[in-house]
């Protein structure tokens, strides 16, 4: 019994105590609800340990895309390099890629080895490179088509592909450099006889058919007086980004007592940024240079 004209204490804080019981065994209730037996559809796709995860994006329908937005043919240098930067977005933002190599509207993203992002599901994998590239290519395009609006989203579709060791990666990249190099020898002489001889595209093509590299070489330098070996390395070999040191270098206002209040300082850090080589992965010498893209603690 209270004594009379005693306060009485509000009990306020064991009344706020239970409902937070309350709230928490609502939301084990809800967390074990009877409709969680849906995950079970949810397939695993875990990639297989001690694997690398190749991560590869095409353009969707990127000939109707390039011709509504008018890119320069065989190449277009403005499209090139805005491939090349969505892909450096996609290794900044993105863990555990230690290379990517690309050509004409494909690019592939290779993370090491031993890693375990998002407990190693393709599912994970190919959908945040996918999302980011698109993404990034949209943002940037007005960076590199400055007089060409961009008429509608384009589309990328992925897959990954997993490699069991050093020598099937290698291969794997092999492969894509070979086939930059038989596509851009096949469109500069397919380009130069419609440009220059007035040829058709199908006038062109029957031209073409049958014919080997040493005849196109051929071709472009008799009757167009092009060395195909003298062609941009970036549309011969496609591009390679890599993580490298560089120094940056910037200017800050610099706190200081009032009579010298206003000065500015240097300040200078290194650190690693993906930058593009347009060089030959093919032989041994590039991967000589780079073993550290091969190390398992890469």
């Amino acid at each position: 019994m209270w004594a009379a004209g005693a306060a009485r204490v509000p009990r306020r804080p064991a009344a706020a105590s239970v409902r937070l019981r309350r709230y928490l065994r609502v939301g084990v209730t809800m967390a074990k609800s009877k409709f969680e037996y849906v995950r079970n559809f949810e397939a695993d796709d875990t990639c297989l340990p001690h694997c690398w995860v190749v991560v590869r994006l095409d353009g969707r329908s990127f000939h109707r895309f390039a011709e509504k937005h008018n890119f320069a043919k065989p190449n277009d240098p403005r499209a090139l390099c805005l491939m090349n930067k969505c892909a450096q977005t996609v290794m900044e933002e993105l863990e555990d890629i230690v290379m990517a190599y690309g050509q004409s509207d494909e690019y592939s993203f290779v993370f090491r080895r031993k890693t375990n992002w998002f407990k190693r599901r393709a599912s994970k994998f190919m959908t945040h490179v996918a999302s980011q590239f698109a993404s990034s290519y949209v943002f940037y395009w007005r960076d590199y088509f400055e007089d060409q609006q961009l008429l509608y989203p384009p589309g990328f579709d992925g897959r990954v592909v997993l490699y069991p060791n050093n020598q099937t990666l290698k291969d794997y990249l092999s492969w894509r450099q070979a086939d930059c190099h038989i596509n851009n020898l096949y469109n500069t002489v397919f380009w130069a006889l419609i440009h220059k001889s007035g040829l058709t595209p199908v006038q062109a093509q029957e031209r073409l058919q049958g014919t080997l590299a040493a005849d196109k070489h051929e071709i472009l330098f008799s009757e167009f007086h092009i060395n195909y070996n003298n062609e941009p390395l970036m549309y011969r070999k496609g591009t390679v980004l890599t993580w490298q040191k560089v120094e940056e270098v910037t200017t800050k206002e610099v706190k200081l007592p009032t009579e010298i209040e206003g000065q500015k300082m240097t300040v200078s850090r290194v650190r690693a940024t993906p930058l593009a080589l347009h060089c030959d992965i093919i032989g041994d010498a590039f991967w000589k240079e780079h073993p550290e893209i091969l190390e398992d603690d890469s």
